[in-house]
């Protein structure tokens, strides 16, 4: 059984030949440890003779794979029946390539995102041409009263669900491609596909986010309200802030997020502490729980719109209840789709790939949520 589960819709894609998806995402895994240096992501470090398995030599393997998977597609028996010059101009082969690059990217995209925003954002994947409803469960409990002995029963209560519609929208990646260097060896597929789940990534976590930070700045708006929203940070406040958030979300346990630049604040009060070496404070940036409540970093994102500046807020401390009803929901609709123009629809014999993946964001929850403002 593979150790890489595959969404429905990719399986169904492979016919039975799940290999080049799930060796994707071991691909894919490597990629960001070696790459983005992430931490904790499985991947094989051996081949069958358990020898190294560099990223070099899996890049390479990826590539044969991806070959061999768009000649399956397109119903070619092998590339080597013919110069690559002539598959590069089949229409076939031009559908299947990128038709594969789709599959792999919606192989990896979920898990992706639940690593980035999972936190804050609940995802769900529905069907092409749907929307996706999600149902609001009230916070409060019923109200116990005190009754008499002849009473037959006592005010009657009762809760209704609230629901809310969340809609994709279609967002598209248009890039020049050459697919003869591509198929020719000259051009690495994988990267390309890698490159094209970090961007659709980081889109949607921009959306995510924004939508997350938009709904805790309008936590309050009354000067001097400090119930759920606090200027300058102090431990008694967070104590208190954490404590509030996880009664009235049920006891379910809050926790502490945050950039590593913003969690760097979360010191205790006395002057006096010491840290070693060994300790996470010197190893991570800052410290994984304080006084009982986890504390978890957000991974920073570039922001594309403007020279070297980043997305998430380094001056924010937010107090969240993964486990209760989480305030972002994030649908993504259907399969990733794709098109490509002819080889020589251009004057300058330049391709175009279309790749389109559609998503929607909507802040909707009746899970409390608290903030500190450094």
């Amino acid at each position: 059984m593979n150790k890489y589960m595959l969404p429905s819709s990719v399986k169904t894609f492979s016919g039975g030949n799940e290999d080049v998806y799930v060796m994707f995402k071991d691909y894919w895994n490597h990629y960001r440890t070696e790459q983005l240096g992430a931490k904790g992501l499985d991947f094989d470090k051996t081949n069958a003779d358990g020898k190294l398995l560099t990223f070099s030599d899996k890049e390479t393997q990826m590539n044969k794979m991806i070959h061999k998977e768009i000649a399956r597609v397109s119903g070619v028996t092998t590339f080597e029946t013919l110069p690559f010059e002539l598959w590069a101009s089949n229409p076939t082969v031009l559908w299947a390539s990128f038709a594969v690059v789709s599959q792999m990217i919606d192989a990896v995209l979920p898990e992706t995102l639940i690593d980035s925003i999972g936190l804050y954002t609940d995802i769900r994947t529905i069907g092409f041409g749907d929307s996706a409803a999600f149902d609001i469960e009230p916070r409060d409990l019923f109200v116990v009263s005190k009754s008499g002995r002849g009473m037959r029963q006592a005010e009657i209560k009762k809760q209704y669900r609230g629901q809310v519609t969340v809609l994709p929208e279609n967002h598209t990646i248009t890039v020049a491609v050459s697919l003869y260097r591509v198929l020719a060896g000259k051009e690495s597929l994988a990267s390309f596909v890698a490159k094209a789940v970090r961007s659709v990534e980081s889109e949607i976590t921009v959306d995510a986010y924004n939508a997350f930070a938009t709904a805790m700045a309008a936590l309050s708006s009354t000067a001097g309200n400090t119930q759920l929203q606090v200027s300058g940070y102090a431990q008694d406040d967070l104590i208190r802030l954490c404590q509030k958030v996880g009664a009235w979300n049920g006891g379910s346990r809050p926790v502490i997020l945050g950039t590593v630049r913003a969690l760097g604040n979360v010191l205790p009060v006395d002057a006096n502490y010491r840290y070693d070496l060994e300790s996470d404070f010197v190893k991570i940036g800052y410290v994984r729980n304080f006084v009982g409540y986890d504390v978890m970093a957000l991974p920073q994102v570039a922001d594309w719109t403007t020279e070297f500046a980043v997305r998430l807020d380094d001056t924010k401390l937010w107090i969240v209840s993964p486990t209760s009803q989480k305030l972002i929901k994030l649908v993504l609709e259907g399969s990733t789709l794709s098109n490509v123009t002819g080889q020589f629809d251009a004057a300058t014999l330049q391709q175009k790939a279309n790749l389109h993946k559609s998503w929607g964001v909507a802040v909707a929850s009746s899970s409390l949520a608290a903030t500190i403002a450094l």
